[in-house]
């Protein structure tokens, strides 16, 4: 069974920190760009970040550029999404999904995860 479990979510003042887990099971996880994507009330899901597996590469939307950062531990099949410097506007439920090539960018997301809530005070 494919599953891709969350966590590390929570509430957190602005300017404050957090660090979301995906865990990845059931799929040969180094074939598997993983992104993190968001949703929060009201608004579009948006793609956050990806990682590729082939050779790392990672991307980022201009919203969180410079203060978020992802990084995966294919021993572990796990991604992690370090997050700093939150806004309130960061508030949202966030999602790891994989989708089914190595490089971010040229393949459906197959697999997604049931989420994990992000709340950022102001």
């Amino acid at each position: 069974e494919v599953q891709l479990v969350e966590s590390g979510g929570g509430l957190v003042q602005a300017g404050g920190s957090l660090r979301l887990s995906c865990a990845a099971s059931g799929f040969t996880f180094d074939d598997y760009a993983i992104g993190w994507f968001r949703q929060a009330p009201g608004k579009e899901r948006e793609g956050v970040s990806c990682i590729s597996s082939s050779d790392g590469r990672t991307y980022y939307a201009d919203s969180v550029k410079g203060r978020f950062t992802i990084s995966r531990d294919n021993a572990k099949n796990t991604v992690y999404l370090q997050m700093n410097s939150l806004k309130p506007e960061d508030t949202a439920v966030y999602y790891c999904a994989a989708a089914g090539r190595r490089l971010c960018g040229v393949a459906p997301y197959d697999y997604w995860g049931q989420g994990t809530q992000v709340t950022v005070s102001s």
